[in-house]
């Protein structure tokens, strides 16, 4: 079993957003807790070709959308299929991430803001060598939330 990304479908977009739901806190999570958000993930214009479906054995398991700061440099949003949360899988699916992103696009640097409160994605996120770097208040959902940035370096830049 390997995990597969293509870019996203508007039918995968509108499974994501309509039928997985998070339970207690991580109802935070759900895409429809920001109208905003939701419909700039429901619009194909706006998803473009950065935001993909991530495959295991042909199942929808999550998603990733990237965002290229820099030509070094790519922050990425994601997010797992509810029932897969909290099963210690996000191990296996992050690093399936970053070892996508590594040989795809070869960046030094990828970034990610996660939510304070969500304590288990920051250990995990930790745990693969991402480095909290600064706390910073997110409009979103309604109201405003603290989210830390955290960054890991893929590769040490060229020695000029």
């Amino acid at each position: 079993m390997s995990h597969t990304f293509h870019p996203l479908t508007q039918e995968q977009a509108e499974l994501i957003a309509f039928e997985w739901r998070y339970e207690g806190d991580y109802a935070f999570y759900n895409m429809d807790a920001d109208e905003e958000d939701l419909a700039l993930f429901l619009d194909a214009d706006e998803r473009g070709e950065t935001t993909f479906a991530i495959l295991d054995d042909d199942e929808l398991i999550g998603f990733v959308t990237l965002q290229f700061e820099s030509t070094d440099t790519i922050s990425i949003g994601l997010g797992m299929r509810p029932d897969l949360t909290g099963n210690r899988n996000g191990n296996r699916f992050l690093t399936s991430i970053l070892d996508w992103i590594e040989v795809t696009y070869k960046p030094c640097t990828i970034q990610l803001a996660v939510a304070t409160f969500n304590k288990r994605a920051i250990r995990l996120y930790e745990s693969l060598g991402f480095i909290p770097q600064e706390t910073f208040m997110q409009e979103t959902n309604g109201g405003v939330y603290p989210f830390l940035s955290m960054k890991r370096l893929q590769k040490s830049p060229p020695n000029i």
